[in-house]
């Protein structure tokens, strides 16, 4: 499937803007999610399922380990068909607490040679209390939802805070697990909340605005973090229960050290996705694990291309993995090749489940 998508349709879809096809794909997928025979004709192309992938993390049972990152459906529109594209979970957002029409576009640039787009959209989304709307059904696999601080001008330190704790107190209940995204690079405000000073004021007016999370809750951390601040951010989350683990990673701000060989990159705006992005995150992953134990969950995204991509995040300590653009470079059935893939590596390595696989 993924020969066909990348030698008929990739060049198709790549003569036209990165916006402007991600719009018309949302929009043709919130269609086929409406039609039932549509989403089992889907799942019959696309579909895999086989036992060894199948785990439950922090009590929610998944079929297989690969799911949507934020960022793609950021209004909660494709619930019903990504389970019939082969995912085996998807996460939707980030979600704000006001809506936000996205920063002046062109938002998005893909940077071909480094399988990896330059995303400026800046936390674009209608909004909380429309998505909590959408999200009041029960869909067909695991739904987390990401939440990020409103993109605008706050007047100091308090109207930030006062507004993290109303996107949170909206959203916490809203799908299987809750992903508070602390790092997203693209916005006016650019308060670091992965930051532990930063950080802990955040969990400090969480506990005083006494906010329950009836499920796991995930921190969604920047790639470019040191290992003093992962040290710092692992002791003060440590102690909170209520955490549940990390997101690892978000998209790539800082260019200078990245070796990129697409030489017009310098005259985007915004943050790096793809393939640029997996070594750093894998290593915060490796570092994250040794560190934090069995403590934490990790959900590993950045450069998922492959099943061994997927892999390698997977035995460094990651229990699941994310991926967009990955999809958005080989297609739709890269998710099938990627699980399919997967179970032919526990094969090899004698492995029953996936969840054996990053014991070590």
């Amino acid at each position: 499937m993924t020969f066909i998508y990348e030698k008929l349709l990739k060049p198709v879809f790549f003569l036209q803007e990165p916006e402007a096809i991600h719009d018309r794909m949302v929009r043709l997928g919130r269609i086929l999610g409406a039609i039932p025979p549509a989403r089992w004709t889907i799942s019959l192309l696309y579909g895999y399922k086989n036992e060894k992938l199948r785990q439950t993390i922090a009590g929610i049972p998944f079929d297989n380990p690969v799911g949507l990152a934020a960022g793609f459906d950021k209004d909660c529109k494709l619930m019903k068909i990504m389970p019939s594209v082969g995912f085996g979970y998807a996460e939707v957002g980030s979600v704000t607490a006001e809506p936000y029409a996205g920063n002046p576009p062109p938002r998005a640039y893909r940077l071909v040679k480094d399988e990896s787009l330059v995303v400026n959209y800046g936390l674009k989304n209608q909004g909380a209390l429309t998505a909590k709307q959408r999200l009041a059904k029960r869909f067909r696999f695991p739904i987390g939802v990401s939440v990020a601080k409103t993109n605008k001008r706050f007047k100091n330190d308090e109207a930030k805070l006062k507004d993290w704790i109303k996107v949170i107190t909206l959203m916490k209940d809203s799908g299987d697990y809750l992903t508070i995204n602390l790092s997203c690079p693209n916005t006016w405000d650019t308060t670091n909340y992965c930051n532990p000073l930063r950080l802990k004021q955040l969990l400090v007016r969480i506990k005083k605005a006494k906010i329950v999370f009836r499920t796991p809750v995930f921190l969604k951390l920047n790639a470019e973090l040191t290992p003093k601040q992962a040290d710092a951010i692992i002791k003060l989350c440590k102690p909170e229960q209520w955490i549940t683990g990390f997101v690892i990673s978000n998209l790539v701000k800082d260019r200078a050290k990245l070796k990129l060989k697409s030489v017009e990159h310098g005259t985007y705006k915004g943050g790096l996705s793809g393939s640029v992005v997996k070594k750093k995150a894998l290593a915060l992953v490796r570092h994250f694990k040794k560190k934090g134990g069995k403590r934490f969950v990790l959900i590993a995204c950045g450069g998922v291309f492959t099943a061994k991509d997927a892999y390698e995040y997977i035995t460094a300590g990651a229990s699941l993995v994310q991926l967009v653009t990955g999809m958005i470079y080989k297609g739709p059935g890269v998710i099938k090749e990627i699980n399919k893939g997967l179970v032919a590596l526990l094969e090899k390595d004698k492995f029953k489940n996936i969840s054996q696989a990053g014991r070590g």
